[in-house]
Order: C-alpha cells, then structure tokens, then sequence
C-alpha cells in the first residue's frame, strides 16, 4: 500500500490523461488524493467520443475532483511546470477564469511568526506586583525564639513527618473525638 502511495504521490503536479469508468478522458494537473485515490485536477480538461461518429468533443472544466472509484486508467501527460511558470503574472491572476486553481488556506501560517509569542510586560493582564507570591505564604518566618525546629504555632512541636500517630485533638486525647454523624441525635452511639 505505501509503494502505491509514493508512486502515486510521485505524480503530484504532473500533468495526467485519466480514463473513466464511462469512456470519457480527463487532463489536468494532478493537485492531490487520498486514501480512496480520489483525485484532484486543476486546468482540467473533459474529451468524450460522440456516438455514431469518430468526433472528440472537448469542454474545458477548471479545478476538478474525481472520485477515485471512476477512475480506469492514469497516464503521464507532460511533467510538473517549472517554478517560473508555476508564479502566474499579474496580468494572469487579474484575468483568472475556469481551470486556474488556487491554494485555499485557512488563513493561519504554518509556522509561529516571530513577534509576540508571549505575554509582554505591561500590555494586558495584572500587573507583575499583583502576579508575584506574598513573600511568607501567610507563615512566619522559621527560627525565631520559643519556635523550636519547624515553623508552626509558638510552643508547638514540630508536625509529625510521614505516616505518624494522629494528630492530638483539643483535651490531650488521640484520634477524633467521638461525635455521631450529621443528621443523628446527639448522644447516639453505634450498635455494639
């Protein structure tokens, strides 16, 4: 599958004759295609073979796309136009008619644009005053008199590192004080 699809992609730009599955003959140049080998043509041409007569009759149809599920043969017709011929002039673009095709992008670069990547100082948004963190974080600061080890509460050992004993609740006990859950009568005890 991907031998066929760089085959196949070898071919973008080229100038192709593409018979379908009703006799008629296509020529353009080859823009894209996908998976279903849907084709896209630009400048293309339709030749068709009138009944009861060796006529070809030619109609020009411009930008094309062809469901891949019609197409019967490809044929190289001429190679990819070289890069001057490729930049219409602008006479050529003011005089744009069926078969000129066109890139529509969608308006965005392909690449970031040098310029304003980020935020700049004083355009918008708080000031850098109002975005800096308050210097303590609301703690005082560690190491002043009757605050052994840790920062905390004046007089209070420092916490407990990692899984330790529960931290003492008011009245020297350990472990929460027994209280019945929202919604229970006070003084409820669970069942035994």
């Amino acid at each position: 599958m991907s031998n066929k699809n760089s085959r196949i992609l070898s071919l973008i730009n080229y100038r192709l004759r593409i018979t379908i599955n009703d006799g008629r003959t296509l020529v353009g140049q080859m823009l894209a295609f996908d998976k279903h080998m849907n084709l896209v043509l630009s400048d293309c041409e339709e030749f068709r073979k009138l009944k009861g007569s060796k006529k070809e009759e030619k109609r020009t149809l411009g930008l094309v796309v062809l469901r891949g599920e019609t197409v019967v043969s490809m044929s190289v017709e001429a190679p990819p136009p070289a890069a001057a011929e490729n930049k219409p002039s602008a006479a050529a673009a003011s005089l744009a008619g069926p078969g000129l095709g066109r890139p529509a992008g969608r308006g965005l670069p392909m690449a970031p644009q040098a310029g304003l990547q980020a935020p700049v100082r004083g355009l918008g948004g708080p000031s850098a005053a109002a975005m800096a963190p308050p210097a303590l974080y609301g703690r005082p600061p560690a190491g002043l008199p009757g605050m052994p080890g840790m920062p905390g509460m004046p007089g209070m050992p420092p916490p407990p590192m990692g899984r330790g004993a529960p931290p003492m609740f008011p009245g020297g006990g350990r472990g929460a004080p027994m209280m019945p859950p929202p919604g229970f009568p006070p003084g409820w005890r669970p069942p035994q």
